[in-house]
């Protein structure tokens, strides 16, 4: 696929990917996590005799810390510690943001060795707070999996079990993030109760639909609306029950039992100093993208319902959204969808090689290269605006009306590859140009999909 705009057939205008991956640049740089951070922490009345005490988690962390940093220092506010925990090696080689703060890097999506250590550090860091001392907590997504640890008295090894299990489950963030948190040690509010007595001011982007703030990285300063039995419910109905370790199990049954304890509720008393504030969405990013947009000359409009269901059914749905506005208007349109679909793997199905955004953008090629003509001037970019799509070497694809061919012209059965969720290899294949490179931004608000209609 050509980075140049063509012409092709009866004169029809042929989008540029060029343009595709603009728009999709703008969406990122609109939720740029040091800007919305910095402005976050100016706008909160911290009172300069108080120390403050900075704790940033997420694939945003680093960007974030660093921005608060910036500001409290304008403040001149005392920095007395924390803590970073940001995605893998990468964080790791990230200077610290101030000589008090140390920095690690946890493990995502699944957790391992590197976030049961981040864990610890954190442990290690936010106990003895008193009244005085203020907290500063910037969350971001990935960090239900980048700070995970288990609930003492379990195994490390069957909480990864468990995070590898929902991956595959085809529940919904909510419902995944209200088994994580019953499970993992700072979630469900439990860090709001180490850091009590402190003020703390938790500063959140989210990565989830709704912008839940019980669901984003699993809460940690917020209170738990879950009750174990409701968690056992959602295990039950996902078939997910048997996943879990007798350990896990006898967890659940205590808390309903009343010998063990709830998650932290909204009447506990460490919530009385908690604030909590969305400081970037899904929505700021498809807003960058519409102006953008609209600046090339686009009549450009945000689809009023979000991504959902599974990747493969929103993808057909898209493009015939889009074959149908070529239909109608003979105009340069661009719509622009946000949001997060969920892959549903059968049982003891794997996942062989892709991604919700990679999937969902070869469903859509099937469904342009079925419409023959009336596809022609499509284009359709589908990434995650974190620059990483699933476990593979891209942040998700470009396709139009001859990407289902390509790839039958490699050599590669594309209806097989979607049934089996191997769209990575299978759109590879189509050449150059179709998927976009994986890269890390420094942020995360789920997905963008950019419908370009020439």
């Amino acid at each position: 696929m050509s980075d140049q705009a063509v012409t092709e057939g009866a004169g029809a205008e042929q989008p540029s990917r060029a343009v595709a991956i603009e728009l999709y640049s703008a969406a990122v740089s609109a939720v740029e996590p040091g800007r919305v951070t910095e402005r976050g922490v100016d706008s909160l009345s911290i009172t300069p005799n108080r120390r403050v005490w900075v704790y940033a988690f997420g694939k945003a962390a680093p960007a974030m810390a660093k921005a608060a940093v910036e500001s409290l220092r304008r403040g001149r506010h005392e920095i007395a510690g924390g803590v970073v925990v940001g995605n893998g090696p990468e964080a790791e080689g990230t200077p610290a943001p101030f000589a008090t703060i140390q920095v690690c890097g946890g493990d995502h999506p699944v957790p391992g060795r590197r976030s049961f250590a981040a864990a610890a550090r954190i442990g290690q860091v936010s106990g003895g707070r008193v009244a005085n001392d203020v907290a500063l907590v910037l969350v971001s997504g990935g960090t239900s999996s980048l700070i995970a640890a288990p609930l003492r008295g379990m195994a490390e090894t069957d909480l990864s079990s468990l995070y590898e299990a929902l991956l595959g489950s085809g529940l919904d963030i909510g419902a995944m993030n209200a088994i994580r948190k019953r499970f993992s040690r700072w979630a469900a509010g439990r860090f709001a109760l180490a850091l009590s007595p402190s003020t703390i001011h938790c500063l959140a982007m989210s990565d989830v639909p709704g912008d839940d703030l019980a669901s984003i990285g699993s809460g940690p300063c917020v209170p738990d609306t879950y009750t174990a039995a409701q968690v056992l419910e959602i295990l039950r109905g996902a078939g997910l029950d048997s996943q879990l370790s007798a350990q896990q199990l006898e967890y659940l049954r205590s808390v309903q039992r009343g010998t063990e304890p709830e998650t932290p509720k909204p009447t506990h008393p460490a919530f009385l100093h908690v604030s909590t504030r969305i400081i970037a969405n899904n929505a700021l990013a498809l807003r960058g993208a519409l102006e953008a947009a609209r600046k090339l000359g686009f009549a450009a409009e945000i689809a009023a319902a979000p991504l959902g269901g599974g990747p493969a059914q929103a993808g057909r749905e898209i493009a015939r959204r889009l074959i149908a506005s070529r239909r109608e208007d003979a105009g340069r349109r661009c719509i622009i969808w946000g949001g997060e679909t969920t892959v549903r793997l059968r049982p003891g199905e794997e996942a062989r090689g892709g991604g919700r955004s990679q999937e969902l953008a070869l469903a859509a090629a099937q469904e342009l290269a079925a419409a023959g003509a009336d596809a022609q001037g499509i284009l359709i970019l589908a990434a995650g605006t974190d620059g990483r799509d699933g476990a593979t070497n891209a942040a998700g694809a470009c396709v139009d009306a001859s990407t289902w061919d390509a790839i039958g012209a490699a050599g590669r059965d594309a209806a097989a590859a979607l049934a089996r969720h191997e769209s990575n290899g299978a759109l590879a294949s189509a050449g150059e140009g179709t998927l976009i490179p994986a890269h890390s931004t420094g942020t995360n608000v789920t997905d963008v999909v950019i419908g370009l209609v020439a």
